[in-house]
């Protein structure tokens, strides 16, 4: 049982529409989708969403990675994680490197339970075979005012979700406030409220003052209301409003997560195995904020988070955005995309990661730079 080959292909996937959160607008979706090949022909894959910088994790993976796995035994995660990551600490520890790496590692982890012949959530714990998930939106677009985010909403809590997420920050406090009271009274007060601001705001007392503003429609949490590296910014917002800071989809490994905690920069975890080292790290992040009875609610990746949250017991949710809202197109070149049924996603039962990539879509979206 040996490595013979990596492969690493960047494909782009345009949007219908240009669509903005609070700091930026985007008109593609871009990810780096890695194979990972053995002797006796099996194939393991894994992918992170580039922000257009998908070829750039794909080199890295062909000319930093590949060299150190070929002739290795793809069922050694643990080893061979830490001379990935050892293996390129100098330039690396977070950003494209460990992207790189993460998509390298889930496809160590899709091979391995394929070859244990197990789905994957079943090999790491199996702690349930379906699991919550939220509506992920409110994004913003130059032609839908609130009568557009309430239908949006509405929609949402039509699909049977009672958890949604909506964005904030892009806009001045009143008008933020005004659109968070829209969905609030669109949803009623009996369902659950998110809220991501993307690091919109630049101090925590800018933060503050929009945060407070948003308590009377009760928020579940706010996301990112500072930039991510604003670690004593971030702190301070969390010491001051009513309800809990979540952070994590752009950290990196075991030690970023456990700083945020431990300095209380965060109450709720966001962990993205695509970003923070793959299932590997995503793993040591989950059971050790178990063991403080911290929750996790992890980014994005619905088709692969689904199967890691339904093996932890600390899990709150997953992330989930319907393909038409245009915003998360990643499901174009999945060929079986999970979808929940009145909130809930069913685990796929087949042996791997269940998240099997159209061979034709990634060659109608491969693109070169």
């Amino acid at each position: 049982m040996e490595i013979t080959a990596i492969e690493s292909v960047p494909v782009e996937i345009p949007l219908a529409e240009p669509v903005s959160f609070s700091n930026r607008t985007l008109t593609a979706r871009d990810h780096a989708i890695t194979f990972v090949r053995t002797a006796d022909g099996r194939e393991g894959v894994g992918y992170s969403l580039g922000y257009e910088g998908a070829h750039l994790i794909s080199q890295a993976v062909e000319s930093l990675l590949e060299p150190m796995l070929v002739g290795e035994d793809p069922r050694d995660t643990e080893r061979l994680w830490r001379e990935m990551y050892d293996g390129t600490v100098q330039i690396g520890r977070s950003g494209l490197l460990l992207r790189a790496i993460s998509t390298v590692d889930i496809a160590l982890w899709d091979l391995k339970a394929k070859i244990a012949e197990q789905p994957l959530y079943k090999l790491l714990g199996g702690h349930a075979d379906a699991v919550p998930s939220y509506a992920s939106g409110g994004y913003y677009r130059d032609d839908k005012g609130h009568e557009g985010l309430r239908e949006e909403m509405r929609r949402y809590v039509d699909e049977g979700h009672d958890v949604v997420k909506m964005k904030v920050g892009r806009r001045s406090l009143e008008a933020e406030a005004d659109r968070v009271a829209a969905v609030r009274e669109e949803i009623g007060d009996e369902r659950t409220l998110l809220l991501d601001a993307n690091g919109a705001w630049s101090s925590a007392t800018e933060a503050i003052r929009n945060c407070r503003a948003f308590e009377p429609y009760d928020p579940y949490f706010i996301e990112e209301p500072v930039m991510i590296d604003s670690t004593e910014a971030m702190t301070a917002v969390n010491d001051a409003i009513s309800y809990p800071v979540a952070t994590g989809e752009l950290e990196g490994p075991r030690y970023d997560f456990e700083r945020l905690y431990s300095d209380g920069a965060a109450t709720i975890l966001q962990p993205d195995a695509t970003v923070c080292g793959g299932i590997t790290e995503w793993l040591k992040i989950a059971h050790h904020a178990a063991a403080l009875d911290v929750p996790i609610a992890p980014h994005y990746n619905w088709n692969l988070h689904a199967s890691l949250v339904g093996s932890i017991e600390n899990a709150l949710w997953v992330e989930y955005f319907y393909r038409d809202m245009d915003v998360k197109v990643f499901d174009d070149i999945v060929e079986a995309p999970l979808r929940p049924d009145d909130g809930m996603i069913s685990l796929p039962e087949e042996p791997g990661h269940g998240v099997r990539l159209d061979e034709g879509a990634i060659e109608r979206f491969r693109y070169e730079r």
